[in-house]
């Protein structure tokens, strides 16, 4: 009885210390919540943007981080990034921008928005100073828009050209004893490559060859503008590796000078006419986002929906495109009487086949109701992110953008003798039918089975086909000669009639009100935020786990983790999805 009373005291004392924990950390919770004290901006302030945070398409909820002090968490979407920049031209407050150009956490086409941004801001006549100890190509496409652009007199800038290197699995696999059963159509769909092949096949280095090049081509152009040099000089710097110090980078115009942190602090201090021992008035992105005023409610709406991430069946996760999710959506925004026109903005490598369709019937339903259905295309919208595009009346993408993939796969692996050889486990079974357990992966499939399965790949990759002819008003033969899987750069599927035009989300929008014949009208924007509750209840654990993961193993070792964990993922189903994440170094 003696140990009962000590446990149950024991026990009580933690439920006291936990409750009053929690009723702590709720009461800190519902100050944030409730704004606390009114953020405000100092005259001659200077607005912060470090390019080593990424701005996601959709807006994400900063309570938690804002809680643990971290007072500028990006939680910004890559829209409201670019209006704050833009409300920053007009704001007497404000006198410049400061960017932190070490390394680049955004994308190629997200890159794009900002500089386009950027350099709008210049026109105002405000200054841009950009700073970094060591700037990577990607940092510097963005970077070079700045009136004067510094780095490390020990640190240095990244000049080398691009690239793009794939892993290959083949040998692991047959190490293993596991046979990747492989069903395709297209012969760019390289997504299979990896557990098939020990390199590149013809085609897919021809087709990495091209958008790899289109994309530095737009990054040579857009910094010889700003430079005030052509790209045949960049391109030999790259070529003979001549930018090898900060001096090389300085003495061949690449940057202004070289200059310790303090330095650039104080280049600041005089341009806003301040001591040197003044205080600068930085104020981060997040920061200033807090101080704007929120949009004035309109009757007339265009509804804008992030379609971020990979395309799955089902509800799908914050990182997600579900198909249960945003038919849900798109069928909310069709029966809204308010909405107008919806811009799609889409940023997807593709996934689930099923889960494409699914979404691509919702949009056409809309155009059915009569309301203009735009998509604008981010850093990448391949594959199932070009399915569900498919059907707009007008199509933006950026130069860079990675668009195209017309094609599908599917993986049915055999490892029978993994199982049995490497871990001592065998199976057997009863079955009612001769194909009652076909895509089983505890056996090699008949010859019967590799046909009913790439049958319905070949289904599915001829609808795949009879949408983007009907969408795109193309002739199938032409649809199939521009699809077999390959991947086009953004100012190349311009070209071959993929896209509309050139440009953000800002001109999609504006294009959208156009076809609705809206001048007064509000955005609303989805999928909204999640809440706090919701954000307690959720994947909150899950996402310490997978930026802790990431923190140890490092980005390209991550990079691959998620590679390997995606063709477990993407395994018995068909895909219509991008090779492979694309990344450029």
């Amino acid at each position: 009885m003696r140990s009962f009373f000590k446990f149950f005291l024991a026990s009580l004392l933690a439920l006291v210390i936990f409750t009053l924990l929690g009723f702590f950390i709720l009461l800190g919770i519902v100050s944030v919540v409730s704004g606390g004290e009114k953020t405000s901006v100092a005259s001659n302030s200077v607005l912060v943007m470090d390019l080593s945070h990424h701005f996601s398409d959709r807006k994400q909820d900063n309570t938690f981080a804002r809680l643990s002090g971290d007072d500028d968490v990006y939680s910004t979407s890559l829209y409201e990034a670019i209006q704050l920049v833009q409300q920053a031209a007009e704001d007497s407050l404000i006198k410049g921008i400061y960017i932190k150009c070490n390394e680049n956490a955004n994308g190629f086409a997200a890159s794009e928005e900002l500089r386009k941004a950027l350099l709008d801001f210049r026109e105002s006549g405000k200054f841009i100073i950009a700073y970094g100890d060591v700037i990577s190509q990607k940092a510097y496409f963005v970077g070079s828009v700045a009136n004067r652009i510094y780095c490390n007199p020990k640190g240095g800038l990244d000049w080398k050209g691009f690239s793009s290197q794939l892993f290959f699995i083949k040998n692991t696999l047959k190490k293993l004893e596991i046979e990747p059963q492989i069903f395709y159509d297209g012969k760019f769909k390289s997504a299979t490559e990896p557990l098939r092949e020990e390199k590149m096949t013809d085609a897919n280095r021809l087709q990495t060859t091209v958008w790899l090049g289109d994309l530095y081509n737009r990054f040579l152009l857009a910094v010889a503008d700003a430079r005030k040099t052509d790209t045949a000089t960049l391109r030999r710097y790259a070529s003979d590796f001549t930018i090898q110090t900060p001096e090389d980078a300085v003495r061949y115009n690449l940057m202004d000078g070289v200059k310790y942190d303090d330095e650039v602090k104080d280049e600041i201090r005089h341009r806003l006419g301040i001591g040197a021992s003044e205080k600068i008035e930085f104020v981060l992105l997040g920061t200033y986002a807090e101080k704007s005023s929120p949009s004035k409610y309109r009757a007339d709406r265009i509804a804008v929906i992030y379609a971020e991430g990979d395309i799955v069946d089902g509800k799908g996760n914050e990182r997600q495109v579900g198909s249960g999710e945003f038919r849900g959506l798109l069928a909310n925004v069709r029966e809204d009487k308010h909405v107008k026109a919806v811009v799609l903005r889409v940023n997807s490598p593709g996934g689930s086949a099923l889960a494409s369709e699914i979404i691509w019937r919702e949009t056409m339903l809309i155009r059915s109701a009569g309301k203009p259905l735009v998509v604008s295309m981010g850093d990448v919208a391949a594959s199932g992110g070009y399915y569900i595009s498919s059907a707009a009346d007008s199509i933006f993408a950026q130069p860079n953008t990675i668009t195209g993939s017309i094609g599908v796969f599917g993986i049915i692996p055999n490892m029978r003798e993994f199982f049995r050889n490497k871990l001592g486990v065998t199976f057997d079974e009863v079955k009612t039918a001769p194909n009652a357990d076909i895509g089983s992966i505890t056996r090699p499939m008949t010859d019967g089975e590799k046909k009913i399965i790439q049958a319905g790949v070949d289904t599915i990759y001829n609808t795949f086909k009879d949408r983007v002819a009907e969408g795109r008003k193309m002739n199938l033969p032409i649809v199939d000669s521009i699809a077999q899987g390959r991947v086009w750069a953004g100012s190349r599927a311009l070209e071959i009639g993929l896209v509309d035009r050139l440009g953000g989300l800002e001109e999609a929008i504006a294009c959208a009100a156009r076809m609705a014949k809206l001048t007064d009208y509000g955005l609303k924007e989805y999928p909204e935020p999640k809440s706090l509750w919701q954000m307690l209840k959720g994947n909150l654990g899950k996402n310490v786990q997978l930026k802790t993961l990431r923190k140890e193993l490092g980005d390209e070792q991550y990079q691959l983790f998620q590679q390997l964990q995606r063709i477990r993922e993407i395994t018995g189903t068909i895909q219509a999805r991008l090779p492979y994440d694309i990344v450029v170094e």
